[in-house]
Formats: C-alpha cells, sequence, structure tokens
C-alpha cells in the first residue's frame, strides 16, 4: 500500500494548483468582461466604416490608390496574432496550425511571418521547417500590454507603408473571433490590398453618393484610417478570445484538480484504513501469542 505520507503531499499539491487555477480563472474572467465590452463597442462601428469604405471605393481605379493595387503574389506577409502567455488551450497553437497551412499553400519561399505575441512567436520559432524560422522577425508584444487604439496605429502604418514600398504583394490576418468564453473562431482576413465586399456588391450599386470634394481625395483620407480600425477591431478581437480561452482552460484544469483531489482522499482513506487493520491484526495476533 502506497505510503499515506507521500498521498497527503499529492493532496496537499493537487489543492495548491487548484488555488491557482481557479484564481486565473477569477482573473481571466474579469479581463474577459472588459475585453468583449471593447469588442462589442467596436463592431458595429468598424462594420459600417468598411461598408461606407467599399461603397465609395468600389469604382476607384487601382492606380489612384496604391493601396488598393492588387499585384501578382511573389511576396506575402501572415500577420499573426496570437498572446504573449500560454495556459489558454489551443489559442496560440490554432494560430500557428493555421500559419503552417498558409505556408504550405503559397509556399515558404514566398511567405514570412510577422507574430505579434511572445507565445506564438516561441511555437513557430520551434517548427521544424527551417524556412519558417528565418523567416520570422522580430516579434512585436508590447501592444497587448494596455492594448489601446495608439498602440494598433504604428503597426498598421508600419504594414501599409511596406505594402506601398513593395515589399509585400499581400498581407493576411490570421486571429481569432470572439464568439463566447468557450467558443472562438480562428479567421483569415486579407489586410492589404483592400477588396470590395462581395456581400456589399448589391448596396454598393443601389446607393449614389455626390462626393465633395472629388471621391479619389476622400478615400485617400478614409483608406488609412480604416485600415487602422480593422487591425485594431483584429486586435481586440484576439484579446478577447485569448481570455475566453484561459478563463476556459482554467475552469476546466481546476475541475480536473477537483476530481484529482477527491480520488486521492479516497485512496488516502482505503490506505489508512487497511493500515489501521494491520495494525489490529498484529495486536490480536501478539495478544493470541501471548494467551497460548
Amino acid at each position: 500500500m502506497a505510503n499515506l505520507k507521500e498521498i497527503r503531499n499529492r493532496i496537499t499539491s493537487v489543492e495548491s494548483t487548484m488555488q491557482i487555477t481557479s484564481a486565473m480563472k477569477m482573473v481571466s474572467a474579469a479581463k474577459l468582461k472588459q475585453a468583449t465590452d471593447s469588442v462589442i463597442q467596436m463592431r458595429p462601428y468598424a462594420e459600417k466604416f468598411n461598408e461606407i469604405l467599399s461603397n465609395v471605393s468600389s469604382s476607384l481605379d487601382s492606380s489612384e490608390n496604391k493601396l488598393v493595387n492588387v499585384r501578382e503574389e511573389k511576396k506575402i506577409l501572415v500577420v499573426a496574432l496570437a498572446s504573449n502567455r500560454g495556459l489558454c488551450g489551443g489559442f496560440n497553437n490554432n494560430v500557428a496550425k493555421k500559419v503552417r497551412k498558409i505556408i504550405e499553400k503559397y509556399g515558404a519561399d514566398t511567405i514570412s511571418i510577422l507574430p505579434i505575441g511572445r507565445k506564438i512567436a516561441d511555437i513557430l520559432k520551434s517548427c521544424e521547417t527551417s524556412k519558417l524560422n528565418e523567416n520570422i522577425p522580430n516579434e512585436l508584444s508590447n501592444v497587448w500590454d494596455n492594448l489601446t487604439f495608439d498602440k494598433a496605429v504604428p503597426l498598421a502604418d508600419n504594414l501599409m507603408t511596406r505594402f506601398i514600398n513593395g515589399d509585400y504583394d499581400k498581407i493576411i490576418l490570421v486571429y481569432n473571433t470572439f464568439k463566447n468564453a468557450a467558443v472562438q473562431n480562428l479567421t483569415t482576413e486579407q489586410f492589404l490590398p483592400i477588396v470590395p465586399d462581395e456581400n456589399n456588391e448589391k448596396k454598393i450599386q443601389a446607393i449614389d453618393y455626390i462626393f465633395e470634394p472629388s471621391q479619389g481625395e476622400i478615400v485617400e483620407n478614409i483608406i488609412p484610417d480604416s485600415l487602422k480600425i480593422k487591425l485594431y477591431k483584429a486586435m481586440l478581437e484576439s484579446m478577447a478570445s485569448e481570455h475566453g480561452a484561459r478563463m476556459t482552460a482554467m475552469h476546466k484544469a481546476t475541475d480536473n484538480a477537483s476530481e484529482m483531489k477527491k480520488e486521492l482522499l479516497l485512496f488516502y482513506n482505503k490506505a489508512r484504513q487497511a493500515a489501521i487493520t494491520n495494525e489490529i491484526l498484529e495486536i490480536v495476533g501478539g495478544a493470541e501469542a501471548l494467551d497460548g
């Protein structure tokens, strides 16, 4: 029978783990509330802004704005939005798997990767594909600390500049869209070049705008703002998804620790009962020997 002290030590260890996972669950729940409020407030604004952009840019010639210029896809940048920390289930791994599928589709020579988050950077760097390792530049992880729109703007400006300069012919965002605490939908979205939304095609044809000043000037000002909002919204979605995934993971870990504690207590009581029974048998046996 197992040593009773060892079982007690295991029970104490499980209890400590359960306290940690329970605390992490509560912290993630508090952060999730704040993150979901930001996402819910941002979604209608971003969707309406993109709808207006699609309407006013649908008839715009690609030569009039370099950000809508579709080119041959020789160099593609994949921006992987994930997290700085783990303990959030498959949140980071799902993004990494999607990035690898994109690499398989276009080829390692075509793809470059910009990981936003220390954890996703570590996962992708450990990939067996050597070309993938070379494609990973320095990570941008500080944006997740107290995320604000001002932190997303420099990154969006940098991506637009690199696209205009011809460093990349296409930029893709890979991130998790928040649905609820238990469900996060993996999303792949084209960031650049800007393409008209097919779902809004009928709306675009039905709307007739009077432009003042010219359509080109309006779009010239709207497009950069739209891209900044799109990136910020994607980052908010990813952050809310991270907290939801971590809360769910810690909830499951706490439940598993609770079940393990129950099993260990049952095992401990059985072992203790067996030890007491053996001691009684030894006493009775000794007493009978003396009587004999």
